[in-house]
């Protein structure tokens, strides 16, 4: 099995290929190569026992996404995308990249011929919903993105769609939940901060709040954004019919109720190191999310997630702290 992950350097790419790397199969195939495309070179994993190939290119270039697909990957993930607040800040390379970009991957497939047709697992978002919410979205709520990065979701959401039903490829849509806590450094995210005011602290550094305490989300962790994708990869698409693109179950709570997940897991003096610093742009996208999901397909197809924000960030400790954290 030779598989395609695009935005493969990426946290969550990382992750997945590390997954795959670990198990050395997928769906009861042995992987014999995975190919990890992203704009700056992918790492192998430790002990990788298949082929591992890094390119690095932009996947919104001319003949870029021929050249990727060209040896037939069975499975593609597509990961590659430019992030929310980036995205709004700057219109052109929002488009460029997340719909540019998906638009030439899926006519390359579709163009490729020869009974080709991947299984092609895809990352959106749950920017896709614009207000007013009800209280809890459900499956049948409409997509009425408030920001360029959720438009572009979208946009991509029906297109794999269509290019599914006309039998171009075998496609999955997953509306990842913010992904929490995210290691590494600060990204350009306007959800960046969910993830910074429980990462810093644990590393004994200061964190920016940029949002009020009441701001409520809707959560999951690194280790079940790679559950998705692989529940994604290796599930029967039949039961899913037309409507391709799922919402992915997720944990909802309020920016106070993770800090209070923190100081039970964490203490008091940890929770001190979180300053709060408004930031009314940050405050003006995030009030455009949605807050709550009641994902009943999903749950019903088999993708799960944690059940409280303390498994979140006991995760985040585990996973990435090494059961430890700075007092």
């Amino acid at each position: 099995m030779h598989i395609l992950v695009l935005g493969g350097a990426g946290m969550v790419g990382r992750k997945f290929i590390e997954r795959l790397a670990h198990s050395g199969e997928l769906g009861g195939k042995p992987i014999d190569k995975v190919t990890a495309q992203d704009v700056v070179a992918a790492t192998a994993p430790a002990a990788c026992p298949f082929i591992f190939d890094a390119v690095v290119s932009d996947l919104a270039n001319e003949g870029e996404a021929e050249a990727l697909i060209a040896s037939r990957p069975e499975l593609i993930v597509h990961l590659a995308a430019v992030v929310s607040g980036e995205a709004e800040a700057d219109f052109d390379k929002g488009y460029r990249i997340n719909l540019d970009g998906t638009r030439h991957l899926f006519e390359a497939i579709r163009k490729a011929g020869d009974g080709y047709k991947p299984r092609l697992v895809f990352t959106s978002s749950v920017a896709v919903f614009g207000a007013p919410f009800h209280d809890k979205i459900e499956d049948e709520f409409f997509t009425t993105p408030l920001t360029s990065y959720g438009t572009q979701k979208a946009i991509c959401e029906l297109l794999l769609s269509d290019y599914s039903r006309r039998g171009f490829f075998d496609g999955v849509g997953v509306r990842f939940p913010t992904i929490c806590v995210r290691p590494g450094t600060p990204n350009k995210a306007a959800s960046g901060f969910f993830s910074n005011i429980i990462r810093e602290p644990l590393n004994g550094i200061d964190a920016v709040l940029p949002v009020s305490d009441q701001v409520r989300h809707w959560h999951a962790s690194p280790r079940s954004a790679v559950g998705f994708l692989t529940h994604a990869a290796t599930m029967d698409t039949a039961a899913i019919g037309p409507r391709r693109n799922l919402t992915m179950p997720g944990y909802s709570c309020t920016v106070a109720e993770q800090i209070e997940a923190l100081r039970k897991v964490a203490g008091d003096g940890v929770v001190a190191r979180i300053k709060r610093v408004p930031d009314p742009v940050i405050d003006g996208i995030v009030a455009g999310w949605p807050r709550n999901f009641d994902p009943q397909r999903a749950t019903a197809l088999g993708f799960t997630a944690e059940s409280s924000f303390e498994e979140i960030i006991r995760i985040h400790i585990e996973d990435e702290l090494g059961g430890n954290f700075v007092r």
